[in-house]
């Protein structure tokens, strides 16, 4: 046989399996996976063009045909919860492969349950663990009898949104702190099996989750991605160079000294760590971040609203939860400014706190009231508890319909008469004070801004103000500081919401 015929013998063998490719589901999806309750499910991958593909789970059955580039998708009418595991099956139609193809066509999950599903996404206060928090670690015996599950994202960076994210789901809970104590207080609250697909990277920036389409809405964002084109693409791409030549071969854990460089850039950790998760059928998402960004309050006021729209937009959903964790208690002041760290008129997180309350202008929206809470030197807070246990009560009460009071006094309204303000809040529960004293920080200015801390009587659920000297008072700043020692709550010990009656500009 002269070399033409071998070539053309060998060529023909392998003719058969030449349009055939793997069946392959999205890696969102795996052994002891939970799927979002009472919502659509979407169900993705890859497979051989115009392959049919039918995915079966608790009695359904779905299919469709995969299209000419060999991506296909279908949708599971919406599910029970269950804390059964089941198996969950992925089949391809094989009437047109040969019987000997090697490729994968049919592809089982196990211990598949439904329940809720969160995202938990932020920087390094979401992803730290809980190992040196007590009050979380004494939950851990009795969480892992209970289904909590979740979905561990790789911190990754990619130029162009992926189409798979690298992770894996584990039946035990996560590591992170402040996820673990959502997942463990939602399940309380609920009693049905709870994941969270855990997203976070320190260090990072809202710009850095954000898609390259929201330069258009946003001028200050197309700013940082022109100085990424011009001065970060290159480094950016060395590096991921080094990781692929790296011998351990895994991106993001080999080069620890330019780690918070790659997770401060803009986009690219959207492209790998979040858009891939989508369409994933989850509640929303739980979102602990902001001290990257704490000094840019009026570009975080525009930016957080617009990223949450595009969230709802890229899972197609209008209700997609979004609740976030007000960012707590940190002592700084700058130079020039009152030493007093709770003077209501300093640069700090108080006005990046207001920003984050901004959001609540849009609906299915939430922020845990964190005001009590954090540490003066510590921008890493051990109390942490408390935070995963407000946002469960808020995704209990708000998306789950539970009639609970799921956060403290909100600022009603002020009356003023002669040198007394009087303040009314929304607190079903009523108002009280943890030491049992007067209410503290509040502050009283007039016309002048000079702001005096104000005398304060509790009275039901008003407190009355006065200042000493000031006839005149026209605004009222209450917890309005970096790091401020507040005593008013409810009857559940939840803390009162920060807020401030006047429109001044930041200083």
């Amino acid at each position: 046989m002269t070399l033409l015929p071998r070539f053309l013998a060998v060529l023909l063998c392998l003719l058969p399996l030449a349009g055939f490719a793997e069946l392959v589901p999205s890696t969102m999806f795996g052994d002891g996976m939970v799927l979002q309750r009472e919502q659509p499910v979407p169900v993705w991958g890859t497979a051989t063009a115009g392959e049919k593909i039918t995915v079966s789970f608790a009695g359904q059955s779905k299919s469709t045909k995969a299209d000419d580039d060999g991506a296909w998708r279908v949708t599971l009418d919406p599910l029970k919860a269950s804390a059964n595991g089941r198996r969950f099956t992925i089949a391809a139609d094989t009437t047109t492969a040969p019987t000997d193809s090697p490729v994968a066509k049919t592809i089982t999950f196990t211990d598949v349950l439904v329940g809720e599903v969160w995202i938990c996404s932020g920087q390094s206060n979401m992803q730290m663990g809980y190992q040196g928090i007590p009050e979380l670690k004494k939950l851990l015996p009795d969480a892992e009898k209970l289904p909590i599950r979740h979905f561990a994202v790789t911190t990754l960076v990619a130029f162009e949104p992926q189409k798979n994210v690298r992770g894996a789901w584990s039946t035990k809970p996560t590591s992170s702190a402040v996820a673990f104590g959502f997942s463990y207080y939602l399940q309380q609250q609920l009693d049905v099996p709870v994941a969270v697909i855990q997203t976070c990277w320190g260090s990072s920036r809202i710009e850095g989750w954000m898609p390259l389409d929201m330069t258009d809405q946003l001028p200050h964002f197309k700013t940082k991605m022109a100085a990424f084109e011009k001065d970060d693409r290159q480094r950016v791409t060395d590096l991921l160079k080094q990781a692929q030549d790296h011998p351990k071969g895994a991106p993001a854990a080999w080069i620890s000294k330019d780690n918070i460089y790659l997770r401060t850039r803009p986009n690219i950790l959207y492209n790998a760590m979040l858009h891939p998760v989508a369409p994933y059928a989850t509640r929303g998402m739980a979102w602990y971040q902001g001290e990257a960004n704490g000094q840019e309050a009026e570009l975080y006021a525009k930016s957080l609203p617009a990223w949450v729209k595009r969230l709802r937009s890229e899972w197609q959903q209008d209700d997609f939860h979004f609740l976030a964790v007000m960012l707590p208690g940190f002592g700084r002041v700058f130079a020039g400014e009152n030493k007093a760290m709770n003077y209501p008129d300093n640069h700090s997180w108080s006005w990046f706190r207001e920003a984050q309350l901004g959001v609540l202008d849009l609906p299915y929206t939430g922020v845990a009231n964190t005001i009590d809470l954090g540490d003066a030197k510590n921008i890493h807070p051990k109390d942490k508890e408390p935070i995963g246990k407000r946002l469960a009560l808020l995704a209990a009460r708000d998306v789950n319909k539970k009639k609970i009071i799921a956060e403290g006094p909100i600022f009603k309204s002020m009356k003023v008469a002669e040198n007394t303000v009087t303040i009314h809040f929304d607190s079903p529960s009523g108002l009280k004070t943890t030491d049992g004293k007067a209410p503290t920080e509040f502050w009283i200015a007039g016309k002048d801004r000079q702001w005096q801390p104000a005398k304060t009587v509790l009275n039901g659920n008003i407190v009355e103000l006065k200042a000493e000297g000031l006839a005149a008072p026209v605004a009222i700043r209450y917890a309005f500081a970096g790091l401020p020692k507040v005593n008013l709550v409810n009857a559940d010990g939840l803390p009162t919401r920060p807020f401030r009656t006047d429109s001044w500009p930041q200083p």
